[in-house]
């Protein structure tokens, strides 16, 4: 995946009944998303259920204002935000500090730290693209969404 400069990292959306967002397509969140705040989207996973909850992972990209000015909206039609890297976790306890995750990472995430020779895990920069959980010989790296 390439991630443009002006790109937000993935994020989860979770909306259920008591939410606000018509279910008319010219009212709908993620068509507002785009032609009210002129953000770029690509659908990462859906989960949804008319008349209820549901999960919506997009990974969004625009300029900043208008990417903040999107949140603010969603917040006030009753949809929770939250990054999707809050959902990627390493277990301290299985990871042996290998770095074969490292390796695989796209956004720079995992970084072996060249003095301590430990795998540091920098959340902010995960892109949550799952390719650690793969590489882990351990399973140290988790994601629920």
């Amino acid at each position: 995946l390439i991630y443009p400069k002006s790109s937000i990292a993935p994020l989860s959306f979770f909306f259920s009944s008591h939410s606000s967002i018509s279910t008319r397509p010219s009212q709908t969140g993620v068509f507002r998303l785009v032609k009210d705040y002129d953000l770029v989207f690509n659908i990462l996973k859906a989960s949804v259920t008319p008349r209820e909850e549901g999960l919506l992972v997009l990974e969004l990209s625009g300029e900043d204002a208008q990417y903040h000015n999107a949140m603010g909206f969603l917040a006030e039609v009753g949809v929770g935000v939250q990054p999707l890297s809050q959902d990627v976790v390493r277990d301290e306890i299985r990871c042996i500090h290998c770095g074969a995750c490292s390796g695989f990472c796209p956004g720079g995430a995992l970084e072996i730290n060249r003095t301590t020779m430990i795998v540091e895990f920098r959340d902010d920069k995960c892109i949550a693209c799952g390719l650690c959980i793969k590489a882990c010989p351990q399973r140290a790296m988790t994601m629920s969404l």
